[in-house]
């Protein structure tokens, strides 16, 4: 026998001394039969019992039997195990693997029957396997955009503004968000699948998990891109980051590509209509101004061509100059017929002559004097369509300062419609590719270690919650 084992059998021995009444203990005749019922279970605890009755009584004849016989009992069970280990070795073994197997069976069964194997040990196994075998690879595409505009001084070309690089102006965050809204929108899941059959990729390369099922709706199909597109904006630089996933490379390259080149072309096309819609409505107003400078124009032509008059101003500045020499020389033959009288009758020939020419020339001032101021109360062949000439110039003055206000409506407006296109090109936007689709070399997704580690921490934290409430629930009862 070993040692521990003896340790063992004497610490047995204690607890059995502290267990049993002292009178019993230091009884010898006694411990017969405390040694009879302990014999049951522990044998070798029953000898040492009748070695301690011995000790107390030495000489007692039923007390030296009692543990020959237990002697001799422990050393037969001795023999006996030597002879089983002896057969033992000489068994076959198909037998030995027999009985390991049946061993492992119970093994296992008794497993299945624990609760933390079931929920903890098996879920994890079968979603390890997932992630490393069976799981479909998904892969990344990248690009980087910014939306630009023009943003130089107002009065300068276009062309010019271009190629001085005067200030391109920084991308706004709104416009950024609005691109980012038509990449997730329905139009462009249109266009994607006229151009990649993005519905059959998805359905196809994917597995139970990942993949769009077969009988998608259109909805499905656009929370199933919105999911696997993700948009980005950098709140400073106003840089515009898409995030294309796909089961293989080139089709995430490709699908990327497609969805910045449809995003150009709705930045340009939402530019140009406002633009547009700004510049047709300067080229309405601008359109009546000018109509406006015609029809004056139209108006005096048609006012000189009706009183055949070139210029009616100088026309008028002619009559009077012509009336203001008939004055003249009224003024010059009177002073000379005065003269002529203080030395000659009224019948002189000379008298006569000069009273016949002043006369004359009082009768054509007269005229001239009609005319201007049309004071006669018949017409004569002396006006121009019966009206005063002083009634042909006011009218042409009046049509001559219309003609001048709508020339200088139409100088102002020409100068609002080249402000108004400058100013609409200025506001004119330009996506501006920072970086183009790239083309993935591994797959992203899945992250297969951090999924199974995030899997055993959830799994372990709900074990461990269940665990807890099932302990609250049996001291509760």
């Amino acid at each position: 026998m070993s040692q521990q084992a003896v340790e063992k059998i004497e610490q047995r021995f204690t607890e059995l001394g502290l267990k049993t009444d002292k009178a019993i203990w230091d009884n010898g005749e006694e411990l017969i039969g405390l040694a009879q019922q302990v014999e049951q279970n522990d044998v070798y605890l029953a000898r040492r019992v009748m070695q301690r009755a011995r000790n107390l009584n030495p000489k007692n004849e039923k007390i030296n039997k009692e543990l020959a016989r237990l002697t001799n009992k422990i050393n037969s069970k001795a023999k006996q195990t030597q002879t089983s280990k002896s057969t033992e070795q000489h068994v076959k073994p198909n037998i030995k693997q027999s009985a390991i197997a049946k061993l492992n069976n119970k093994r296992g069964l008794y497993l299945l029957t624990k609760p933390w194997f079931v929920l903890l040990v098996v879920p994890f196994v079968l979603f390890a396997f997932y992630q490393l075998v069976l799981a479909a690879p998904r892969y990344e595409s990248r690009a980087q955009l910014i939306i630009q505009q023009p943003d130089g001084m107002s009065t300068m070309d276009p062309s010019m503004a271009l190629l001085s690089g005067l200030g391109v102006g920084g991308s706004s965050t709104a416009d950024s968000e609005i691109a980012k809204a038509y990449i997730h929108s329905q139009d462009m899941l249109n266009y994607l699948q006229q151009h990649s059959n993005l519905k059959a990729h998805y359905q196809q390369h994917g597995d139970i998990f990942t993949g769009l099922s077969s009988d998608a709706s259109s909805e499905d199909l656009l929370n199933y891109y919105i999911d696997h597109t993700t948009i980005e904006i950098d709140e400073d630089s106003g840089v515009l980051k898409i995030l294309a996933q796909g089961f293989t490379p080139e089709f995430a390259n490709n699908l990327t590509k497609i969805i910045v080149s449809r995003a150009e072309w709705y930045i340009n096309s939402i530019g140009h209509q406002l633009a547009e819609a700004q510049l047709q409505f300067i080229r309405l107003e601008h359109a009546k101004v000018e109509q406006r400078l015609r029809d004056a124009q139209k108006n005096i032509l048609a006012f000189q061509q009706k009183n055949n008059l070139l210029d009616p101003e100088a026309e008028g500045l002619a009559l009077q100059q012509i009336t203001y020499g008939l004055e003249g020389q009224i003024a010059t033959k009177s002073a000379q017929l005065k003269g002529l009288r203080s030395t000659m009758t009224d019948r002189a020939p000379q008298v006569v002559m000069l009273e016949a020419e002043l006369n004359a020339l009082k009768t054509q001032l007269e005229l001239e004097r009609e005319r201007l101021s049309q004071q006669g109360s018949e017409p004569t062949n002396t006006t121009t369509n019966n009206r005063a000439v002083s009634q042909v110039l006011a009218q042409f003055s009046d049509l001559k300062i219309e003609l001048e206000l709508a020339l200088k409506g139409y100088t102002a407006s020409e100068v609002s419609l080249d402000k108004a296109r400058i100013e609409a090109y200025r506001q004119l936007k330009y996506l501006v590719v920072v970086e183009t689709a790239t083309l993935p070399q591994d797959n992203k997704y899945p992250n297969s270690l951090y999924n199974i580690l995030l899997f055993a921490v959830l799994q372990l934290m709900l074990f461990g919650i269940g665990k807890i409430i099932l302990a609250t629930a049996k001291e509760l009862r």
